[in-house]
């Protein structure tokens, strides 16, 4: 126990009961403001091998993790679209994954080119 967790302690058993509960809710209000670190994200694509099997599911699974920098948001429609054609239309899956592959390296060149 640090020194600081010590001192606290002995403040909280100084404290009246009804006091304590105060000091409870203070506390549990102060960590609801903490705002959690981010996970620091690659700012180059990973090195991340397309298997030689591989459906389309899985291989945007693979891009996300490949590309951690890009915006979600901003593939999705284009990543849904790619999916319907898969799915509705039957196009094939390797075809398919071409593009997701060339989708993901253009967003990513445009994010570079705000850098």
């Amino acid at each position: 126990m640090t020194a600081d967790e010590r001192r606290l302690l002995r403040l909280f058993r100084a404290l009246p009961e009804t006091r304590r509960e105060g000091l409870l809710d203070y506390a549990e209000f102060l960590l609801a403001r903490v705002v959690p670190e981010a996970d620091p994200v690659a700012l180059t694509p990973l090195d991340i091998a397309r298997p030689a099997q591989e459906s389309v599911v899985k291989a945007i699974k693979r891009l996300r993790e490949t590309y951690p920098m890009l915006d979600r948001a901003k593939l999705i429609h284009e990543i849904s679209a790619l999916m319907s054609q898969h799915l509705v239309h039957g196009r094939g899956a390797t075809d398919v994954i071409d593009d997701l592959e060339a989708l993901f390296q253009t967003h990513y060149r445009s994010l570079q080119d705000l850098q």
